[in-house]
């Protein structure tokens, strides 16, 4: 097998995630750009791991289930995120997120809840 068809893939698929991330403004379509960066470290590895021959036999692959692993709890905890951003600005503007927000003044401090 000649491995720089998958390696010329990969480094495509991670191009394109890149410009996705970077590019994008809907958080969604930035998630997804994540992804394709991730599918593209999974071809990579599992590509290594046939053509390299390693200590550990079969350890591209293993490293590739980590990664689905790990893109599939980013997944949960990024939906998460973009639920609870819609919720409260009915927007999933990435451009839109306050990064920083004024902290807000409690009553007692101000002293009106005293009199």
């Amino acid at each position: 097998m000649r491995p720089v068809i998958p390696y010329v893939t990969a480094a495509l698929l991670f191009g394109l995630g890149v410009y996705g991330v970077l590019r994008r403004r809907n958080a969604v379509l930035v998630l997804m750009a994540v992804e394709l960066m991730l599918n593209a470290v999974n071809l990579i590895l599992v590509t290594a791991d046939t053509t390299v021959r390693a200590a550990l036999p079969h350890s591209g692959q293993v490293f590739a289930l980590f990664v689905i692993v790990l893109a599939a709890a980013e997944i949960g905890v990024g939906l998460a995120i973009v639920l609870q951003l819609y919720r409260l600005r009915a927007s999933v503007t990435v451009d839109d997120v306050p990064l920083t927000e004024a902290p807000a003044v409690v009553a007692a401090d101000r002293g009106e809840g005293e009199k």
